[in-house]
């Protein structure tokens, strides 16, 4: 039976890879790299810097902590720029180094192929255990039991570590401390994330990779013929001639074993050239590498090279897209770091009273409520002392001055400003706020009061009103209609 993609066949069915290690010089040092990313992932939320969670995406809470820096939803321009830094390092990196990242630091891989494989391999006896239960008949065994009932414990774990990200350490150890019935909502979120991970790594696995990740799709316009790329050397492997005996004096050197496809675990020939699913996790150049050396060839059928090396032609390190991509990548981040550097101390946001603009009170003056929501960025706890200028004889309320914000947090304190009616001309008044911690942070902002009418107001109406009715006056003894006019 063909196949159309490297995980199905013809009839749609699904088609298992059950890839084959192929221990080299580039797994044991992609090993090494994995079983750091894995320490790295486990601690991360453990981590603290400048008092605070090194990574914590507060989403109820709209408080995002990135290596000691708190940003809020309000730094709209922050976060435009930090995704555009990632953006543009994810083309440098690739147009540079190729899809390295798929298969040297992306999660999906690192915890696929050196944790959740080997187990599979260690407990259904390696390629020889089948994962397709409906095709070949068989139960469930005791040791396929046993590695289902591994992969939920680790997922569990990895749900609990990736929770940690979003809730913090100490809030998710209240969770786990707790019964499911204290906290159902949080519970549903860790056993829905748990679920998820148990399937991505034991039904989807490398379908993550060739259907669902865009990665793959974008090697096309972020990959030209001089980036580096996992390959096979057509001109040095072809013809291909199987085994080692009694071969024709023109035969390249591949002996078409079918070691680079057993160990491949998206499943594709690297022999049939780039393809979408390559994660270039250079599994088999380690495969092909060992069968050359068996057989009395040259390491390197299947390497780390570029395009235009294998065609025979100069290697280009210096093109448009490697000096444009970096170029771009400098000033975004500089920005981004600019900003990030004179970054306000708090942030402050002035409301107007949630019920109505403006009270008239019966003495004749008129109040307005003003709502003060002060975010403090500052590593510290900060108070906040509020001022009002340009308000002649105003009378101003503030229940607590100053007004104290614990670190990282945000608070709201309403103030009182009453003013005569007199003064509200045009049914508006211009005050300035002053907002200072004292230390650090001392800034002002104009505000609006809202009021009755005032006496020019009414005259303004009321002259408008006699003008309109002069000009109707001359437009009718000159026989036109208002309509008419305006046509």
């Amino acid at each position: 039976m063909g196949r159309v993609l490297p995980t199905m066949h013809e009839d749609g069915s699904r088609r298992w890879i059950r890839s084959k290690p192929s221990d080299g010089v580039w797994f044991r040092r992609r090993r090494v790299v994995a079983y750091a990313l894995m320490a790295l992932y486990v601690a991360i939320p453990h981590l603290r810097m400048n008092g605070m969670p090194l990574v914590l995406l507060d989403a109820p809470r709209r408080h995002f902590t990135l290596f000691g820096y708190t940003f809020l939803a309000t730094d709209t321009l922050l976060f435009m720029l930090l995704l555009g830094t990632l953006a543009l390092a994810v083309f440098t990196f690739t147009a540079v180094f190729g899809r390295v990242w798929c298969g040297w630091g992306c999660p999906q891989t690192v915890w696929m192929e050196f944790l959740f494989r080997p187990i599979e391999r260690w407990a259904e006896g390696g390629r020889m255990g089948s994962m397709n239960i409906d095709k070949t008949g068989k139960h469930l065994s005791p040791r396929r039991l046993a590695k289902f009932a591994i992969y939920f414990v680790l997922s569990l774990a990895l749900a609990h570590t990736f929770l940690a990200y979003f809730v913090g350490v100490d809030a998710l150890t209240v969770w786990v401390t707790r019964s499911p019935v204290e906290h159902p909502s949080s519970f549903a979120v860790m056993a829905i994330t748990a679920i998820l991970v148990y399937l991505n790594f034991a039904y989807f696995r490398e379908q993550t990779c060739t259907i669902a990740c865009p990665y793959g799709r974008w090697q096309s316009v972020l990959l030209d013929r001089s980036s580096l790329v996992v390959a096979y050397d057509h001109g040095r492997g072809e013809p291909r001639m199987k085994g080692t005996k009694d071969r024709v004096a023109n035969a390249g050197d591949c002996i078409d074993c079918g070691a680079c496809v057993a160990t491949c675990p998206t499943g594709i020939d690297i022999r049939d050239g780039l393809q979408m699913e390559c994660i270039h996790c250079t599994q088999c150049a380690d495969a092909c590498d060992s069968i050359m050396e068996s057989v009395g060839k040259p390491k390197g059928l299947v390497r780390y090279t570029s395009r235009e090396i294998l065609a025979g032609e100069k290697t280009h390190i210096v093109r448009p897209r490697t000096v444009l991509y970096p170029v771009a990548l400098a000033v975004v981040l500089g920005a981004f770091v600019w900003q990030l550097e004179h970054k306000e101390e708090a942030d402050v946001m002035l409301l107007r009273s949630i019920e109505t603009p403006f009270t008239e009170n019966a003495d004749g003056t008129v109040s307005n409520q003003v709502r003060i929501k002060i975010a403090n960025r500052a590593g510290v706890d900060r108070r906040y002392r509020l001022d009002v200028v340009r308000a002649e004889g105003a009378r101003v309320i503030i229940p607590v001055n100053p007004f104290p914000v614990a670190k990282g947090a945000t608070a709201t304190v309403s103030m009182f400003v009453i003013l005569p009616r007199s003064a509200f001309v045009d049914g508006d008044h211009m005050i300035t706020v002053r907002v200072s911690d004292g230390v650090d942070f001392s800034s002002t902002f104009p505000y609006r009061l809202l009021g009755p009418q005032g006496e020019t107001g009414l005259a303004r109406e009321r002259r408008e009103e006699d003008e309109a009715e002069e000009a109707a006056e001359r437009m009718a003894k000159r026989g036109l209609r208002p309509k008419e006019r305006q046509r």
